[in-house]
Formats: structure tokens, sequence, C-alpha cells
């Protein structure tokens, strides 16, 4: 391990794990200088970078903890925002980017205060790394490319023996870095909808600095960092056992195959607990096979009239016994490893959500990379049961959207990271509506102008978006509209969207209010 102590622009020391010093590195450097010629040296090991201020607070004990295994790039911020954090929001949609900084959290936005990153990962990405940058620079660039491509980024708060320290500047990218950031990481329109946000937003002329960006190329990344083994030495599993949860409705023929699916397993669940709804009036569980057929695994079955797969997925949740909770819907199927195969991936990677490769019949893989995701999907993911501890689906948006991706930051506010799996596969046969399904009346529905964009998904975003990234997405939002209704009668429309995003918020506040009655 070798630590790299700097005061923002240049190496002052090198230490070792016990934080003793060391002559290794030539001092006096800048640090991506400095992390460069270590790159091009026989060194194999951690990599660590600390501020020099934050050396008496760098927790080195919990280093084995917080990189389990090589593929990860872990840092952490003691400041208020990350040195892209404000204005990139206008340009970014991913949930990647409001960081809860008690826990450990996913995220591409790195920073130069502390953290750490195995020689093998910066060896691998060399030919295409940029050291002639700011380090911050340099770091998110590196977490933001590489994120998708399976190098695990975390901002991690276990690097510090304190989460807030005082007399840190805040670092904070100049206009041009910011530009030149779009444009080298997002497709090139970006750069003007941000210069537009800057006039709109800001009150400011971004002219020059969009001007510049222009010169330079987007960045496209050609390694695979596959090369470099995972094996994580964290230990996620004891038992192994698994609970399935399926809420279902209507779908008697669809569940019983899923149910034989699971029977076959070479490594049989626990319990499968179904939630069988039926609003219907005098209405009785149609599902006869549990009790007239012989199963390998304990049926719990609960039948309400309450319908909402919010609701029946709580009520499954309360019943979770085992180890580890499939959660599942009730037209999949999978094949007879799917679980033994799982626990392979999760005691290789050291994780403890799975989000499977879910595709209808008729879909091809696009994707084959393992990675973080900020998707979640809430009847195609296998979840330690401790994870899911107090946890409970969001029931303001029972009969909307966004229940799933809802339900996956609860868990990254708990400090769980969310990884997709794409060799495991899943097969999703979307059938038909059941019956016994109610049409249900939303509470604007009588509302002579409607909430655009839906109550449920505005409510998402103002909870997990930063300012700004709200602000972006409402204006894209007037953007994609205008351009299909508005631009015969350009004052007309943005008055109607005004009223209709107004009604949106409104109605967003509604469901939270209800939710928390």
């Amino acid at each position: 391990m070798l630590i790299l102590v700097h005061n923002g622009f240049k190496v002052t020391s090198v230490l070792d794990k016990t934080l003793k010093p060391i002559q290794t590195v030539t001092l006096g450097q800048n640090i991506t200088t400095t992390i460069q010629n270590v790159v091009n040296s026989d060194f194999d090991g951690l990599l660590v970078w600390c501020y020099n201020a934050l050396v008496p607070h760098l927790k080195t004990d919990s280093f084995s903890k917080i990189f389990h295994h090589k593929r990860i790039l872990a840092s952490f911020n003691p400041t208020d925002s990350y040195y892209f954090q404000k204005q990139l929001g206008y340009v970014e949609r991913s949930f990647f980017f409001k960081t809860k900084k008690e826990v450990v959290f996913p995220t591409w936005l790195m920073s130069s205060y502390v953290g750490g990153i195995h020689s093998q990962v910066l060896q691998a990405l060399n030919t295409s790394l940029n050291y002639k940058v700011s380090f911050d620079y340099f770091l998110t660039s590196l977490a933001k490319q590489n994120i998708t491509e399976g190098l695990f980024c975390y901002s991690d708060p276990r690097l510090l023996t304190t989460q807030s320290v005082r007399d840190i500047q805040e670092l904070q990218a100049s206009k041009h870095e910011l530009f030149k950031f779009v444009k080298q990481h997002y497709k090139w329109v970006w750069v003007f909808f941000m210069a537009w946000c800057y006039a709109i937003y800001e009150k400011k002329t971004a002219v020059f600095s969009l001007i510049k960006s222009l010169f330079y190329k987007q960045l496209r990344q050609c390694v695979d960092l596959e090369t470099i083994t995972i094996q994580s030495t964290k230990a996620q599993i004891k038992e192994g056992s698994i609970d399935v949860i399926i809420p279902t409705i209507g779908r008697k023929k669809y569940l019983y195959d899923v149910l034989k699916d699971l029977a076959k397993q070479t490594h049989l669940p626990k319990n499968v607990i179904i939630v069988e709804q039926n609003p219907q009036p005098n209405s009785v569980s149609e599902l006869d096979y549990l009790i007239t057929e012989t199963w390998p695994f304990i049926i719990k079955h609960e039948f309400t009239k309450q319908a909402g797969v919010c609701n029946a997925r709580n009520i499954a949740l309360a019943k979770i016994e085992s180890e580890w909770a499939f959660l599942a819907d009730d037209d999949i199927r999978f094949d007879t490893d799917f679980f033994e195969a799982s626990l392979s991936v999760i005691k290789k990677n050291g994780i403890s959500v799975l989000n499977y490769l879910c595709l209808q019949p008729h879909q091809k893989q696009t994707y084959f990379k393992m990675h973080q995701t900020t998707i979640f999907g809430s009847g195609s993911s296998l979840v330690k049961s401790s994870a899911l501890k107090n946890l409970q689906f969001n029931t303001a948006y029972e009969f909307g959207f966004g229940e799933d991706s809802e339900f996956g930051m609860q868990l990254r506010h708990k400090g769980e990271d969310v990884v997709f799996i794409p060799n495991l596969k899943i097969t999703h046969l979307k059938a038909p509506f059941g019956g016994y399904r109610t049409k249900i009346k939303q509470l604007w529905q009588d509302e002579v102008i409607q909430p655009k964009p839906s109550p449920t998904i505005q409510l998402l975003y103002q909870t997990y978006y930063t300012k700004r990234q709200l602000q972006g997405y409402q204006l894209l939002l007037f953007l994609k509209q205008f351009k299909a209704f508005g631009y015969k009668k350009p004052f007309l429309f943005k008055s109607q969207f005004a009223k209709q995003w107004n009604q949106s918020v409104f109605w967003s506040n509604e469901l939270k209010k209800k939710n928390n009655a």
C-alpha cells in the first residue's frame, strides 16, 4: 500500500499503511503525474491519496473492508458538495448524483480529499487516462467512464474517523472545466443544453465556455476491466437459505409455471410467500394447486381483497425468514440452476443486492458486463434479508410509476449497492392482466388541468434529485413537449406547461402527505 499525501496540488509525502514516511516516490510533483509514475512502475497494490489536513483522520484499519476486491474505487468528500456536483446536475439524470454521506453510497462523483484504487485498475486503463487535468477531474472522469464497465465506485465515509472536518476548503470546478467535462462524457448536444440552463437558472452567460468545449472530443472507453478477476473477501453467505415473494392477481396458470420452476431448482428455496389479491366482493382464492399438489418448499399463502402490488409486497416482506429474499413476479421463467448460480456470484463478488437480466421472449441481450446500476427490479432481484429490514414499498406509488426505483433508493440509502448481473437471465412473459382488476381512479383524475409529469414520477424526482437535476429535467420535458405540441402557439403552451407542472408538484405533495398520515 502507498498513501500519497498532498496539499491539493502536489504530493508532499508518501506513507505506508502504518502512516510512516517512505521514500519510494519523488516528491513535489503534481498529484496526477505522481500517480502516472506509480502506474508505470512495478508497484502492485492499493494506491491511496489523502489531503494533508486529513491524515490524522485517516482510518487505515477499514481499508480491507472497503477495498474487498481489486475493482473498487472509493473516495470521500467531507465538504458539502463534490467538485462537479452543482451545475452538472442540469444534464445528469441518474440516481448516483445526490449522494448520502452517512453511508457507503454508489456514485461516480469522486473526491481528491481521500480515496483509493488498486494499481491494477490504473494499469489496465493507463493508455486511456489523461494525467494533464486536475486531480478531481481525473478521478471523476475515471469513475464516470468506467462505472458501467465494471469498476465499482463509492462514496465511503469509513475512509475517515470523522465525517465532518473543519477548515477544509470546498473545491468546485470552473465553468470551463464543467463544459469540458460535459462535452467529453455526454453527447455533444448537452453542452448547448447546459448553456441554456446557465442562462435561465444562473442568469449567467456561458458562450465562451460553450465554444471552447466544442474543441474536445467525447471520451470513449475500450478497456475490458473484466480481465481483473474479482474475488471478494467480504463474506455475504452463511447458510444460503432463500425465501421467494410473489404478489399475484388473476394469473393462476402463469403462477403455477413459476412454482414449477422453483420446484426444479438445484438449490431449493425454503419458503415461497404468495400474496394473492382479489378485490371482488365475496371472492375466495383460486389457487387450489397450492393445496392439491405437493411442493418441495413451504408455501405461505396470503389472500387479500386489497389490490395493489406495493401493499402485497409489504405483506410478503413481513414474512421473510431466510437469509436471502428473491423478489419475483408471477409471470417469469428461469433455469433450474438459477439460485445455485446466484449464490456463486454473491460469494465471488461480495454483493448483497442482485438485479437480474430480465428480458421478454423476443428481446435480445445488449449489455454483457456486471456493473452498478441505478435500476432496481422489484420482480427480478435477489436481496439479502438484513438489507430489507425496516423497509417497505412506498404506497404513495401504488397504481402509479416509480415504486421499483424508489425502493432501490431506499436500499442505497441504507448503504446497499444494486449490481446488475448479465449472465443470469429471467424471462418475463409479460402476461396479459389477469381478472379481478378494477379500474383505479387517481386523486387528480377529475382535474381540468392534468398533471405532467405523473405525480408519482414527480415525487420520485423531488425526493432523490438535486435542485439542479430537477430544473434540468423540467426544462428537458418542456422542450420535448414543445417540439411535439407547442410550436404553433408557444405562449399558450408555456402557460399550459407551467400549470401542468404545478399540478404535478401539488399532487406529488398530496401523495406524500397521504402516505405519511
